[in-house]
């Protein structure tokens, strides 16, 4: 996309203008403005022979230079006509730097010069692309109106384009291929705020129609994308809404939507529909009503509804919004919010499963577009308390979306709040969420523990929205169960002014949205964009049949009932040309029905579709032996068993072949639909010696199938999972591990999470008191920091060395070597530093470069001119920076990191002074310590205090919880190996 000034407009398919930005806007404009100043220059000497200047004939398409008497200038023109009578003559020539038509006398035209034509003509000719123009043709005799296709614009087209170029203070075009003496663009201009599609603009006006499909009629499914409800020309805002419990169907809701998202929220978006093969979209019904609402689902791997007692318009759309966040930009709609934002937009219930679930734009904008429309007029003034609550897995994901609503326009309306509370009773009872917040973004724990102390606050609760619903289920199944709960309660309560509204958005389906559907969510949109997700809610039943590579067709057989009671269709899939054939040829001579295609076989997909669709009744089983390229062109949906001869080589292709089964699947919106016998669906998959790659992605997903799973399986998977430990030696051991003793996400964890003797030999003390100054604060429980030891006091000897050394003076690096050790100053002091990587300088003075502070632990970017040269003597001491873990405390709520505040108390707390600490491991650069507890001495006195135990000021924030396994755990994994004794020294 490029920026063009449009300089002059004789219609839509007859655009003036320039191309800015090729070469930077300032530096071509003043080029162009060198050469009229030269031109002039040269054109109005008066030494000049004008005989010589003055063209022996004119010829038309040929370039001169002409005087325009209007602007009292000379400019380059090509001559298009020649008028010539007995007087005069005179040409009409196009200004190709200005994008004009005049007409001049013969006398005022010279010849071009060569070095005035160096530079390309400023001016060219565009014409907005894949549009025709309309006109309204009226027929006296039928007493109507009806838009016709146009061999012209009409002069209203060309008045609208003037208007809309004229307000917009930035102009952009997409460059197609040209035809003939004209480029085809998509020009975007920006009024305001607003990014624009004139294309698109043009044919919504009902100015023009798209020309990408033949025929002389308009199609309007096809042809008119979706018009904005309010000008865009004048930016008039919508009157303040008013509740509606009949909101408009089809294609109304969206323009309802779109002047929401315009005067409330985000910047304005433009709509672009345009036709997919196969594509629809699954809207509610015509009704807002809680108990009138159609059910809709929407499983589709490339966007189809599966339809049960829906409502549906069709309207296949391709969908480009622009909203920017900050720097952030928001450019596209994923095929799940193309189905769900209606839904959402409408006040339904709504679940969506999508790989972009964890990005909170995939459901605020909509949300907070009905928020603004409905909810916030219609419920009751003397209430007070949130409307809407939006629970999050943890305390990272919650600061995430309160930043995001930050920045938008809704904050000044909705006045979000953020409420994290830890165990603490009383922190919970004196909690005050302003009265005027109507939007609470919270995590599970947190709600639950102000419900039970400020239930009356949530009684017109009508909007809850369960951000990564799968990890919240997980995490917090008690406190959700009382959550939904109350829910439940308080909408049943409110139904009648404003109908509750129940948001499920996650990257993957559990078994606890089945109860989820089932009793908290009658006639929900569920909307379910990833295909594999889709064969789990579709309840498609997982075998799992182990076999040699050789062994495969003989297994294949016995997994297929020939004699089946209901007709079945079985899709088997190979890897290959071969495997097809093969596949067929034993298959054939059974008491089957079977087809086969394959690469070569194309010209007889649509006799094997033919064949495949016919129905069948019981007994009947046909077999459809075929190759993943081939399954894409045969849009197989009713196959009722998917058997992966070979397998899939990924989620995605695996997810499409169980796509081929996706009428068949179970469905909810469906709620008296009885499952008979021929609804039930298999996927059966061969797993042989050659999948070993692939063998812990799929038992995952087998898991959350709830497959029977073989015992070989299992001990396979045991066995490529300490496989690909093994090959995580250079890999430091896992923080988490380490932290709170076992990792949440070992399976997709990067790093180790097995003890090597040679990475983790500690040389540290395996037990008793140290002393340790922490120094680093990396959380509220891992520290870095020095061990301080009576005896040797070489740290602080050098310290005061290195700072006698650079009082005197300061020598900046001339090198810098990645590797190499160096000083830095921070404030009074000088720290060692080792360079952890330096970037390419290039031609820049400054830069900066990541740097390891070995006596402090810490990592971070320093400036290149704060680096100064280390001298020698200051080399051979090793670095004093030890990890320092206390061990037996992990946040609260199943979080995996500690919130800042707890982080924060404890630094303020221990940062630089001196504790005493009880070793209980130690491994590599790490020691574990329980207790750690800040000593001080009675001056004059042996007695000494203990000031606090670290372990206890972090319970004192009550944002911690105990974690007695913690060491054991460790010391668990230590012994895993006969070679654990020599991979740590321990306590015992």
């Amino acid at each position: 996309m490029v920026k063009i000034s449009v300089l002059k407009v004789e219609n839509p398919s007859c655009l003036w203008g320039a191309i800015l930005g090729l070469s930077g806007d300032v530096e071509t404009s003043e080029h162009y403005k060198k050469l009229h100043f030269q031109m002039n220059l040269f054109y109005r000497d008066t030494t000049q022979d004008v005989c010589t200047l003055k063209p022996a004939s004119l010829e038309e398409g040929r370039v001169y230079v002409v005087y325009w008497a209007v602007k009292k200038s000379w400019f380059r023109a090509v001559v298009e006509s020649i008028f010539v009578d007995s007087v005069s003559c005179q040409a009409c020539c196009f200004l190709v730097d200005h994008g004009e038509k005049v007409v001049v006398p013969s006398e005022q035209i010279r010849v071009a010069m060569e070095n005035f034509l160096q530079l390309p003509f400023w001016v060219q000719k565009f014409h907005l692309a894949g549009i025709k123009p309309t006109t309204l043709r009226v027929s006296l005799l039928e007493e109507k109106a009806e838009l016709k296709p146009s061999a012209r614009w009409d002069s209203s087209a060309t008045l609208f384009l003037h208007k809309l170029l004229q307000a917009s203070t930035l102009k952009e075009a997409v460059l197609l291929e040209p035809e003939s003496d004209s480029t085809p663009i998509k020009l975007y201009v920006t009024v305001g705020d607003i990014k624009i599609c004139v294309n698109d603009d043009l044919v919504a006006k009902r100015f023009a129609y798209y020309s990408t499909k033949s025929g002389d009629g308009l199609e309007e499914g096809d042809r008119l994308p979706v018009m904005l409800s309010y000008s865009i020309l004048t930016q008039s805002v919508s009157p303040k809404p008013t509740a509606q419990t009949q909101p408009p169907p089809g294609k109304q809701i969206y323009e309802l939507w779109l002047t929401a998202l315009n005067t409330c929220w985000f910047h304005p978006c433009l709509i672009c529909l345009q036709q997919i093969k196969h594509g629809s979209i699954c809207c509610g019904g015509p009704s807002g009503n809680k108990g009138n609402k159609i059910p809709v689902v929407v499983l589709r791997q490339h966007l189809v509804g599966i339809r049960g007692s829906a409502v549906f318009w069709w309207f296949p759309l391709t969908v480009t919004v622009c909203l920017q966040v900050q720097r952030k930009q928001y450019s596209t709609l994923s095929p799940a919010d193309c189905y769900s934002w209606p839904a959402v937009a409408r006040g339904y219930h709504t679940l969506v499963i999508s790989s972009s679930a964890d990005q909170p734009l995939s459901y605020l904008t909509p949300l907070l577009t009905h928020i603004m429309l409905n909810s916030i007029f219609t419920s009751h003034t003397s209430s007070s308390g949130p409307i809407a609550v939006l629970l999050c897995p943890g305390w990272e994901k919650v600061q995430a979306v309160y930043d995001l609503l930050g920045v938008s326009k809704v904050s000044q309306k909705l006045y979000p709040t953020t409420v994290l509370l830890g165990i603490n009773k009383d922190e919970a009872k004196s909690v005050k969420i302003p009265k005027n917040c109507l939007l609470l973004v919270t995590t599970p724990f947190s709600l639950v523990r102000l419900l039970s102390c400020h239930c009356f606050l949530f009684l017109r609760l009508c909007h809850l929205v369960l951000d990564e619903a799968d990890q919240l289920f997980s995490l917090a199944p008690d406190e959700m169960t009382t959550i939904l709960q109350h829910f439940q309660v308080t909408s049943d309560k409110e139904s009648d002014s404003c109908p509750p509204q129940l948001i499920v958005v996650a990257k993957r389906w559990t078994n606890h949205m089945e109860g989820l559907l089932s009793t908290y969510m009658p006639c929900p949109s569920i909307v379910i964009s990833v295909p594999e997700e889709a064969a789990l809610y579709g309840n498609v039943q997982q075998v799992i049949l182990m076999t040699l590579d050789i062994s495969k067709i003989s297994v294949l057989l016995g997994t297929l009932g020939f004699s089946p009671d209901v007709g079945q269709k079985t899709l088997i899939v190979a890897n290959s040309f071969q495997e097809v054939e093969d596949v067929f040829k034993v298959t054939l001579g059974l008491s089957v029905f079977c087809l086969k295609i394959h690469e070569g076989l194309t010209h007889d997909m649509d006799f094997v579709l033919e064949q495949w669709k016919k129905d069948i009744g019981p007994g009947t089983h046909v077999v459809l032996v075929t190759t993943d390229d081939c399954l894409k062109g045969l849009d197989i949906r009713d196959a009722t068993c998917i058997v992966h001869y070979s397998f899939p080589s990924s989620p995605k292709l695996f997810g499409s072949r169980l796509f081929c089964m996706a009428e068949n699947f179970r469905n909810f919106s469906k709620r008296d639909q009885t499952r008979s016998s021929s609804a039930v669906t298999r996927s059966v998959l061969l797993i042989s010696e050659r999948n070993a790659r692939h063998v812990i992605g799929i038992l995952r997903y087998l898991e959350r199938a709830n497959a029977l799973l073989p015992p070989e399986l299992l001990t396979f998977a045991q066995g490529v999972q300490m496989a690909r430990e093994d090959q995580k030696t250079d890999r430091p051991l896992c923080r988490y591990l380490k932290s709170f003793g076992v990792c949440r996400n070992n399976g997709i964890c990067p790093e180790r999470h097995r003890f090597v003797s040679q990475l983790d030999q500690s040389k540290l003390p395996a037990s008793g008191d140290i002393e340790v100054v922490p120094l680093y604060i990396k959380t509220a429980s891992v520290f870095y920091g020095r061990i301080v030891e009576e005896e040797d006091g070489g740290f602080e000897k050098m310290a005061s060395e290195m700072a006698s050394y650079y009082a005197e003076k300061k020598l900046g690096a001339k090198k810098l070597l990645e590797g190499g050790l160096y000083a830095v100053q921070e404030d009074d002091v000088f720290h060692r530093v080792k360079l952890l990587s330096v970037p390419d300088r290039g031609g820049r003075l400054f830069f900066s470069v990541v740097a390891c502070f070995i006596d402090m632990g810490k990592e971070e970017e320093v400036k290149s001119y704060q680096i100064l040269e280390l001298p020698e003597q200051f080399h051979s001491l090793p670095g004093q920076a030890v990890e320092i873990v206390v061990c037996r405390v992990k946040p609260i709520d199943s979080e995996i990191s500690w919130h800042p505040k707890v982080t924060r108390a404890i630094s303020q707390k221990i940062r630089g002074l001196q504790h005493r600490a009880t070793v209980v491991l130690s491994l590599g650069n790490t020691v574990f310590v329980d207790p750690m507890v800040r000593v001080t001495q009675i001056p004059g006195m042996k007695t000494v205090i203990n000031e606090y135990n670290v372990q206890a000021e972090i319970l004192k924030t009550r944002m911690g919880i105990r974690n007695p396994e913690h060491v054991d755990l460790l010391r668990a994994l230590c012994e895993e190996n006969s070679s654990s004794k020599d991979e740590g020294h321990m306590s015992r």
